[in-house]
């Protein structure tokens, strides 16, 4: 049977990635995830993709700019280093485009000091509890850069290489294919993983993100994209007032250092009910020990087995009117509200990142699950492929 990590949750339905696999992994590919229904205007104008330099890193190795934008006029710019999203413009109710996302005007500020923003994470997305796990009876350990836990594949993780790109254009889609290989070791995993992401933008507004890896020796695979929102536009102040939407019936609590218990809870009676749309700043200061330890949400959820077999996640800032509509592959998502940036990160247009001025849906596997034998499983294996894919809509309304 194909392994775990190459399955989709069983309720995804046209999401489906791997329904007709059969019996690997490798096998060829079936549906990704389909649009939402609140696509923009008739198209007036042809889809494009431009290149350009965007400087040097420190090694010498240059960073190259693309720039993907449709029919509607909605634009994504992202880098080679760490696959960056480093701006997304898109249209609000009166048509006017914005930047939604949180970052740096240069490649320095990405290099010097970057929450994440906009990038590939990778080898393992979100934390591994105390910097090590145990595969087939061997102990492996990982530089810890988040207290005692592994973070985000480490302080020289995926976000930090220069990913080889290779840009396409079609009638219906423009794109760039990131390719980077992690050498056996990188960062105390095993096995060399040859990891890809594909990123493509359509004329329905749609940003779609698809990943496959395979590797020579078994390892925990988790990779996801770690885009902050604002969909006021980024610098505009916090995501308060964003509503969200999340079919999510379960989530896992975690300890001090944010490691899940082990426990799959329900989510009823808790602030962490987004089943009904809510304001993000509704119960993020509620008296709840999973709030405190968390600084607000920091929390993996958990998708309904069963229920809504498209959209998994929806958000509406009342103010722009914009919307994100979010179909994934992925059994959960890190719902993060941005409560570690303090007011000490000067970004795009000089303009300041204080605390809950974006929020990040990673979608994932669930965080520690080397250690959890109850989590569905992220061991990639030889002749197997890794495959998942996430997609963003945008709207306005």
């Amino acid at each position: 049977m194909p392994s775990p990590l190459c399955r989709p949750p069983l309720s995804l339905g046209l999401l489906l990635l791997a329904a007709t696999l059969g019996g690997a992994c490798g096998s060829s590919s079936t549906e990704q995830p389909s649009s939402s229904s609140t696509a923009a205007s008739v198209p007036t104008r042809a889809l494009s993709m431009t290149r350009s330099p965007f400087g040097t890193l420190p090694n010498g190795q240059a960073v190259e700019a693309f720039t993907l934008t449709n029919a509607n006029g909605m634009e994504v710019r992202a880098i080679t280093y760490g696959g960056i999203i480093t701006s997304l413009r898109v249209p609000d109710k009166a048509g006017q485009l914005g930047d939604v996302v949180l970052g740096y005007d240069s490649l320095q500020g990405y290099v010097d000091k970057s929450p994440f923003f906009g990038c590939i994470v990778g080898r393992y997305g979100n934390r591994i509890g105390k910097g090590r796990f145990t595969l087939d009876g061997r102990t492996f350990t990982l530089p810890t850069n988040n207290g005692e836990n592994h973070l985000h594949g480490g302080p020289q993780g995926f976000d930090k290489a220069n990913w080889k790109a290779a840009p396409f254009e079609r009638a219906d889609a423009v794109g760039v294919v990131w390719t980077h290989t992690s050498p056996d070791g990188d960062m105390g995993y095993p096995g060399t993983l040859a990891a890809t992401v594909t990123y493509t933008l359509t004329n329905d507004n749609t940003l779609r993100f698809d990943y496959e890896a395979t590797t020579d020796k078994a390892t925990p695979v988790n990779l996801t994209q770690h885009t902050y929102f604002n969909l006021a536009g980024a610098g505009s102040g916090d995501v308060l007032r964003h509503e969200i939407e999340i079919d999510a019936d379960r989530y896992t609590p975690v300890d001090k250092g944010l490691i899940p218990t082990g426990v799959l809870a329900s989510v009823e009676d808790t602030p962490f009910d987004f089943r009904t749309a809510t304001a993000i700043g509704a119960r993020i200061g509620a008296d709840d020990p999973q709030i405190a330890v968390g600084g607000g949400y920091d929390h993996n959820v958990v998708f309904t087995a069963g229920g809504n077999e498209g959209t998994r996640v929806r958000v509406h800032d009342p103010a722009s009117g914009r919307t994100l509509s979010m179909v994934t592959t992925q059994p959960g998502v890190q719902f993060y509200t941005g409560n570690f940036l303090d007011g000490t990160i000067t970004g795009k247009g000089g303009k300041v990142y204080g605390k809950r001025s974006g929020f990040c849906l990673e979608t994932q596997h669930f965080p520690d699950s080397p250690n959890k034998p109850d989590f569905p499983s992220t061991i990639l294996r030889p002749g197997e492929t890794y495959r998942q894919s996430t997609a963003y809509t945008f709207g306005a309304r």
